[in-house]
């Protein structure tokens, strides 16, 4: 008459619920969870969901064990890690949202560049471009070098965070850059028009001119983000079902 619950389902719960607990203060900083048996009693569970529960929070360094005392909460454990989960960026409109994170922090990496730039950062950012203009000419998608040209620009900053940020980002767009990248090899127009979005940022952080440098950046995202909803519509209007956006997002 009824569907099962999942083990998965109850884990979820009773994890999401000792994490309230836990940002709630009902457990600071260093107290000690109650035992497995307890938690189990209370949640109406058994000791195993309780144990993968905490297990998770484990992994997540929210909880730690403690050999012979049992599980204590971790002194950093109000600060929370940044997660996507994959499954919410299996569409375009969610794609599309991660990319207007990403311009904005794009503007300001290419704007501290060009405040900060050294000679050496500099040619270490002409090398990234030239290798992807390179790969492009020989029929190459170019995504990794795409990545590295970027990240040339946020090392330049002198600023670890800001390749960090990109770094957990982009993981989630390599492979829509993948597909818009090959649709761009494929029209003229469009590898012309990244190429001189590529060319204006680098031209404004050699200048040492943050304000053009952060226009760029922006320039650049946004037509990105209108390429990849372009190639969406181009699946629609070929009557496709959107499978190599799809692909794209996930």
């Amino acid at each position: 008459m009824f569907q099962k619950v999942p083990a998965r389902a109850l884990t979820d719960n009773v994890a999401e619920q000792l994490l309230d607990k836990i940002q709630s203060g009902a457990f600071a900083r260093g107290d000690k969870l109650p035992t497995e048996a307890v938690l189990s009693e209370e949640f109406g569970v058994s000791r195993t969901v309780v144990r993968e529960a905490i297990s998770r929070l484990k992994y997540e360094g929210v909880v730690e064990s403690r050999q012979g005392s049992g599980v204590f909460v971790t002194l950093q454990a109000g600060i929370r890690p940044l997660r996507i989960d994959y499954t919410d960026t299996g569409t375009l409109e969610s794609v599309l949202q991660i990319v207007e994170l990403r311009r904005a922090i794009e503007a300001e990496v290419a704007a501290q560049a060009a405040r900060r730039r050294t000679d050496a950062s500099m040619a270490a950012i002409d090398a990234a471009l030239a290798r992807l203009d390179d790969v492009v000419a020989q029929g190459g998608d170019g995504v990794a070098e795409d990545v590295g040209f970027h990240r040339a620009i946020a090392e330049a900053t002198g600023n670890p965070y800001f390749l960090k940020t990109l770094a957990f980002l982009s993981q989630y767009l390599e492979a829509a850059t993948r597909v818009t990248r090959t649709n761009e090899a494929r029209r003229a127009d469009f590898s012309r028009q990244v190429r001189e979005e590529h060319q204006a940022i680098v031209a404004a952080i050699r200048a040492g001119d943050p304000l053009a440098a952060r226009n760029a950046a922006q320039n650049h995202m946004y037509n990105a983000a209108h390429r990849l909803a372009q190639l969406g519509a181009d699946d629609s209007d070929s009557g496709s079902d959107g499978g190599a956006l799809h692909g794209a997002a996930n």
